[in-house]
């Protein structure tokens, strides 16, 4: 079994991203099982790492148990959204404890805009080389205009699917070559 590790970065019920993210879990190759973390942490703050939040520890154990990590995000304002940075930044600490570190992660993004979330996905890799995140790179999965990109059931439609199946399938790959 392939445990991949799954952040959203919408809180949304709607999310185009939830819904992304789920429709890739069902493209996943067999024997692969996704595990969605909660973002709903309290803000990042060193101060509580002393007492370190029971949401925070909840959301370290899934990635430290995790084969891989699958980011799935919107772009907010040209950047990642608040509340996946601060997922990142609880996962990651305290120093020397980093969930991440050594981890295979892919991120994939769905946005109505036409770029879709190009410039969230490099910052997302930017902060993710930092922490020493083994990055999968090809292929990438930039949803442009996907409030088109799923039909009534919230499956992605054909135009959609093709590029998803591959993209879920080479990170599987890269997972398990790990």
């Amino acid at each position: 079994m392939t445990k991949i590790a799954v952040l959203v970065g919408s809180l949304r019920a709607d999310s185009l991203n939830k819904k992304l993210a789920l429709n890739l879990e069902k493209l996943a190759p067999k024997g692969t099982e996704f595990e969605y973390i909660d973002l709903r942490l309290p803000l990042y703050d060193t101060d509580l790492e002393v007492d370190f939040p029971k949401e925070a520890a909840q959301a370290k154990s899934v990635i430290a148990d995790a084969d891989g990590v699958l980011i799935v995000t919107p772009e907010y304002n040209r950047g990642i959204p608040g509340v996946l940075k601060n997922a990142i930044d609880w996962v990651s600490r305290p120093y020397g404890q980093n969930s991440l570190s050594g981890k295979p992660l892919a991120v994939a993004g769905a946005s109505v805009g036409p770029i879709g979330t190009a410039v969230a996905q490099a910052n997302l890799r930017q902060i993710a080389g930092h922490l020493n995140a083994r990055l999968a790179g090809q292929p990438e999965l930039y949803l442009g205009l996907a409030g088109g990109m799923f039909d009534e059931n919230n499956e992605l439609v054909a135009d959609a699917k093709g590029s998803a199946e591959a993209f879920i399938e080479n990170f599987v790959a890269f997972v398990k070559a790990a």
